[in-house]
């Protein structure tokens, strides 16, 4: 039998295809970009503080290099693989979808630059002063030009580049002047200077008020010094963004050799993959601009001028420079997560977890039970092992200290950590070559498989039987996002759900992914089916008449499978409401496609990170929390765990939260049946920030709870006194 054409194969490739129906779906890309301008509109809201709106407009600007590096870099893999691979919500090939990415990227950096000339403006007349070298009075200029002589000069590594001297690489996001230059004898050539990482970004000039300029912009001014053989006709700010998404199953390696080795080489090439973006900072001839594109091989469309400095993460440092009652008045207003009230900080947790449930939400409250948790377990002489995974650790980590302390106390200590969480890697490994020497069993996962999930099991001997206390989290064990996402995590010593975790730690120790469980959801095998069967309970609740409803919140929504089961259960007449930070590639409010979904994003002042899938209401209600968003890569490609909130009174409090989100006015944007998002409705009716109504009901929490302690206190006392008082009387 003959074996089949590359015509005939590509043609059984195209039959195989599922016909989808794009009438309700967007491109995850272009959401994407619709996401960040979000959060770009939060930098032009004139009630967000005026330094809070500078670090907007910083997060907008690292959100966009990261795209870049990441999803642009994707997109340009496959073009030069010269696969015929097309998004399955809107059909484009991947070339199509990089024209769509470079056409609607250029009025967000217009949009940019607006908001950034708005927000100095208005930092000058709050006596910040960021200035240009050309606009400084004297002795502040005299200041500068000292500081470059003696500090900046001196550390330089200037080079021209013509026939002896080529094109050098340049590294992924450094920022570089680019120069047009003229030799004595008449002949051009260009030449170049690497912004040095050793030198502070900004440069603060002497006196009273608070001026600084950017480290980049006084090695433009004075660059005709670093060139004084030669006469400089043109001269720019310039960066490269290069492909940053390597993934380690592309790579061919020993499979015998050790796999925290391979990611070091991994880490060491991402630097030198191909440029996917050039940036330049106002303007440039077209003969500047033609040979960079020739040297970098962009096209036309990838090169992009901005009038905001090409790194904006200097605003961070700014912070510390200003003075104190002015960054108070040009911030948020503090807030520090709030004690639980549910528990005190006298109280054992492990004594309190084996009677009762208790639920945390960051960053309203502390993460502080958690880690208490692991340190009560690892001094606790019944406590025979702790299991955890591990995505992303804060680089100072108690829970980490007190993971290693544990193993130090002759406690089995299991630790699987993932080394790809990208962009963390190398903390990880840090930490776990840290873990290993303190007595931890690591283990690194698999090969094709990220693990995800957010669990932790503490094996304890009770009196008659074997206890498990389990820890389940929406967001990672960083103690420093804790307290700037929101994100929950259930402590509890529910046996089923502990039995599952003994469960799901033994089948990830043998690379075991398809294993059952009673109680959890556990993808790659397990997550989206268990949550179709919900959805599909949905549907026949609505088809027989009674009310079906699902209330979804997460960061992305982009699982082509979860949408089509979602249109399902709408045009089932499930009444559907999503709460979706970022991407959203389903379209709401659609005429017998969608038309019983709403969908609304929420951008503030923390990062909305909780993963919450709520089918049904009252007594019947399912909750579960997850790792995982409606992500095809959350589904099929990683270890994700869904746990569902058994005590009746936790699911009531998490359906509340649901609640307060949906009815957010301040904060909250509608996305519509046209793919574009609205501001919300009844705007003057009801003045409601979720955010804001969870600080303020934490910090009213806390305060009843420490009241409560106190009376308890004072009763106690009065007893005593009482007590005491009977027996001198005796």
């Amino acid at each position: 039998m003959d074996c089949p054409s590359n015509v005939e194969r590509k043609e059984e490739q195209r039959m195989e295809t599922p016909n989808y129906d794009f009438s309700y779906t967007v491109n995850r890309e272009l959401s994407w970009l619709k996401f960040n301008e979000r959060v770009l509109k939060e930098a032009a809201d004139e009630s967000v503080p005026l330094f809070e709106r500078l670090k907007f407009i910083s997060i907008f600007t690292s959100n966009l290099d990261e795209f870049f590096m990441i999803r642009v870099g994707s997109l340009h893999d496959l073009c030069l693989l010269g696969e015929e691979s097309c998004d399955n919500k809107t059909g484009m090939t991947a070339s199509q979808q990089l024209d769509s990415i470079f056409h609607a990227v250029p009025p967000l950096y217009r949009k940019r630059d607006n908001i950034f000339s708005e927000v100095q403006q208005l930092m000058a007349h709050n006596h910040v002063f960021h200035t240009a070298p050309q606009q400084l009075k004297n002795g502040s200029r005299k200041f500068v030009k000292h500081y470059f002589e003696n500090r900046i000069l001196p550390v330089l590594s200037p080079q021209i580049i013509d026939i002896h001297h080529p094109f050098p690489h340049l590294i992924n996001k450094g920022i570089y002047i680019f120069l047009l230059l003229k030799d004595k004898s008449n002949k051009k050539m260009f030449g170049m200077i690497p912004l040095p990482s050793t030198l502070p970004k900004l440069i603060f000039t002497p006196g009273n008020k608070l001026e600084y300029i950017l480290l980049e912009d006084i090695l433009l001014e004075y660059s005709q010094e670093v060139f004084d053989s030669y006469r400089i006709l043109e001269k720019n700010i310039i960066s490269v963004t290069r492909n940053a998404d390597i993934n380690p199953d592309d790579e061919a390696y020993d499979m015998d050799e050790d796999y925290r080795c391979h990611m070091k080489k991994i880490l060491k090439k991402r630097a030198r993959l191909d440029p996917v973006r050039l940036e330049i900072q106002d303007t440039m001839s077209s003969e500047m601009e033609q040979y960079l594109s020739a040297k970098l091989h962009l096209r036309k469309e990838q090169i992009f001028y901005s009038c905001t400095p090409l790194d904006m993460k200097y605003v961070f440092t700014l912070a510390e420079h200003l003075p104190s009652v002015l960054r108070t008045r040009m911030s948020y207003p503090p807030f520090l997560p709030q004690c639980s009230p549910y528990i005190s900080k006298k109280d054992s947790i492990l004594s309190f977890v084996q009677k009762k449930d208790l639920l945390l939400s960051f960053p309203y409250e502390e993460i502080g039970p958690f880690l208490r948790l692991l340190k009560e377990a690892a001094f606790d002489q019944n406590v025979i092992s702790i299991k955890i995974t591990i995505y992303r650790l804060a680089n100072q980590s108690k829970l980490a200290e007190y993971l290693c302390l544990a193993a130090e106390n002759g406690k089995d200590v299991t630790i699987l950590m993932e080394l790809r969480a990208r962009f963390d890697e190398q903390n990880n490994i840090g930490w776990a070559e840290r873990m290993e020497e303190t007595g931890c069993h690591v283990i690194y996962g698999f090969d094709e498989y990220k693990v995800h999930s957010k669990i932790c099991l503490i094996t304890r001997k009770g009196k008659n039987k074997i206890q498990y206390i389990t820890q389940i989290g929406t967001g990672n064990y960083n103690e420093k996002t804790a307290k700037l996402y929101t994100d929950l995590s259930l402590l509890t010593s529910n046996e089923s759900v502990g039995l599952d975790a003994v469960e799901f730690f033994k089948n990830m120790g043998i690379g075991k992914l398809d294993g059952y469980y009673d109680t959890l959801f556990v993808a790659p095998y397990g997550l989206k089916q268990g949550l179709m069967k919900q959805i599909d309970m949905e549907i026949e609740k609505a088809v027989s008449g009674r009310e079906g409803k699902i209330i979804m919140k997460m960061n992305s929504l982009t699982d082509r499978e979860m949408i089509d089961k979602l249109a399902q259960a709408s045009q089932s007449g499930v009444r559907i409401q999503l709460i979706v930070r970022g991407i959203c590639c389903l379209i709401p409010g659609l005429k017998g496609k969608t038309e019983n979904i709403s969908v609304i994003s929420i951008v503030g002042r923390f990062l909305e990170h909780s993963r919450v899938y709520c089918f049904g209401e009252g007594s019947g209600m399912n909750i579960f929390i997850s790792s995982a968003d409606l992500m095809t890569r959350n589904m099929d490609r990683r270890v994700e765990i869904a746990c569902p909130i058994a005590d009746q009174n936790l699911k009531k409090q998490i359906y509340d939260m649901l609640q307060i989100y949906l009815h957010d006015t301040v904060k909250a944007k509608k996305l519509n049946r046209f793919g574009t998002y609205t501001e919300p409705e009844n705007l003057e009716k009801n003045n409601l920030s979720a955010q804001q109504y969870f600080m303020r009901e934490a910090a009213e929490r806390s305060q009843w709870a420490s009241l409560q302690e106190k009376k308890e206190n004072l009763l106690k006392r009065a007893v005593l006194q009482l007590k005491n008082r009977s027996a001198f009387e005796k």
